[in-house]
């Protein structure tokens, strides 16, 4: 069945397999055998007796709604997010992207799986060595949605545990067709030799780590068949579309930021109650936390960055004492549902402020105010030009403290960082992205103005090695900004009262 928004009801409790037919559009798969596609059946089964490789509605009610296909995404929202992109393609053309591979440590020990961000935005479904083909056909958004996958093994599933195999593909994922992944080069032959134009970026992205790029890699017959497939058509980015679309977020994505915001803010807020002594403890307990009072994951490595590590921007080792008299930094945050939340509260390590401290902090949150307050549709403001407001704001703000900052480059060495990025399903959101470009509703952004001070005569004495940054995300909306991490507290006078 081949629609603009075909979507199966879900939530009922079985699972209606139906009838599927080929049509003869460009990209027909009707020339192959009946069998090399996996079609819909006759057969009604409880969908709770079956088991899926990763949670359901019938199976996990007490992680999604009814309908939805992810945490907060609904079925309906997965396919207008193909249609949507069926839209900007050429008629007859075809969009491919892939699922990420499980990387491993060493051995059979392997790295928790990340699925690739653009396979799952497109599909929801969350399992390694997969590949989805949306053919556009006819009319504005009018598309065909083949997902290959592996199919059920009872063998490999007694280790690895379940897959939702080729049944779900269609029943749960709302595929058109399947097939099995093993087979993808005689699946997707057809595919490709009759679409007139290819999207993809399995070809040109050289960091590429899932199951397709290997066809370009692998010596064998078959890959350099399928290859040269692919090469020999015409062969265009999928990336600069799929940004265009990622970049505006829906309210139920929204939704899911807040939610991870929210959380993730109040365990801020939580730990800065308390008196820590060792950076790791403060990371474990942000990690439990965050995943305790509700989110999935923690949504990437955090900084717990105690005195003069602070300085370093990426500083992960979080293996260092914390000392009083000094501020910890913390860069840190949840994921729900796959969507992130990016947060950054700088606090004293004893609870209070000296007076420096408090003079160079407020220096740092009056200028995030302030850019924070132009995340409006209205301010038509681009982040580079938020980033050169907060360059202008902290080198008043430092002038009055005392600081000469000569030249124009006076304020890099202290600032050294953009001011913003996009968030979303990624901590650094839809990469390559301008930021040149005017905010738009919808959008998702940082703010996090920061200042490190070196230890160096160059500088104030009673500010030299210290470190703030202060980061929140924030959804942008046409009047007004929409702070998705409020509840981590950062006024000077709140974090005090919390060890009062």
């Amino acid at each position: 069945m081949k629609c603009a928004l075909r979507i199966l009801q879900q939530g009922s409790g079985s699972i209606e397999r139906g009838t599927s037919l080929l049509g003869s559009h460009a990209f027909s798969t009707s020339r192959l055998a009946a069998q090399t596609f996996h079609g819909r059946r006759y057969t009604s089964i409880a969908a709770s007796k079956l088991q899926f490789g990763q949670p359901v509605y019938e199976t996990h009610p007490h992680l999604l709604n009814i309908g939805e296909v992810t945490p907060g995404i609904a079925a309906l929202e997965y396919a207008y997010r193909r249609s949507n992109l069926a839209s900007k393609l050429p008629k007859n053309s075809i969009a491919i992207v892939a699922a990420s591979e499980v990387k491993f440590r060493s051995g059979a020990v392997f790295y928790e799986f990340h699925q690739d961000s653009n396979f799952f935005y497109l599909t929801g479904f969350n399992e390694p060595e997969a590949v989805a083909v949306i053919g556009k056909i006819d009319g504005e958004n009018e598309h065909e949605f083949h997902l290959f996958v592996r199919p059920k093994d009872a063998k490999a599933e007694r280790w690895e545990g379940p897959r939702s195999g080729m049944d779900a593909a269609i029943d749960v994922f709302n595929a058109d067709e399947t097939g099995d992944i093993n087979r993808l080069e005689e699946l997707l032959g057809p595919i490709v030799e009759g679409a007139s134009e290819i999207y993809t970026d399995l070809l040109t992205s050289p960091t590429t780590t899932n199951l397709f790029s290997r066809f370009f890699s692998n010596p064998a017959p078959k890959a350099e068949s399928l290859a040269k497939l692919l090469k020999s058509s015409v062969v265009k980015p999928l990336k600069p579309i799929i940004n265009d679309i990622r970049v505006f977020k829906s309210d139920a994505e929204v939704a899911n930021m807040r939610k991870a915001g929210q959380i993730s803010g109040r365990v801020f807020t939580e730990a800065m109650k308390q008196a820590w002594t060792a950076e790791k403890d403060l990371g474990a307990f942000l990690d439990y936390r965050f995943k305790q009072q509700g989110c999935d994951i923690s949504a990437y490595v955090p900084v717990v960055a105690g005195g003069k590590h602070g300085s370093m921007i990426h500083y992960v080792r979080n293996d260092d004492i914390l000392k009083d008299g000094e501020l910890v930094l913390v860069d840190a945050g949840g994921q729900y549902g796959g969507y992130i939340t990016d947060i950054t509260r700088t606090w004293p390590i004893a609870g209070k402020f000296t007076p420096a401290q408090k003079d160079l902090y407020n220096a740092v949150l009056s200028t995030q105010r302030a850019c924070i307050a132009l995340c409006r549709a209205s301010a038509t403001v681009s982040l580079d030009k938020l980033h050169d407001i907060a360059e202008s704001t902290l080198r008043d703000q430092l002038i009055q403290l005392g600081f000469e900052l000569p030249g124009s480059r006076g304020l890099e060495a202290l600032f050294p960082h953009h001011l913003s990025h996009y968030i979303g399903l990624d901590v650094h959101d839809t990469p390559g992205q301008s930021r040149k470009a005017s905010l738009q509703a919808g959008q998702c952004v940082t703010i996090e103005p920061g200042l490190y001070i070196p230890d160096s005569p160059d500088y104030p004495a009673h500010f030299r090695g210290m470190n703030v940054r202060i980061e929140d995300s924030v959804c942008v909306q046409e009047e007004h900004p929409l702070v998705l991490t409020t509840e981590a507290v950062k006024e000077v006078e709140d974090i005090e009262a919390l060890r009062d």
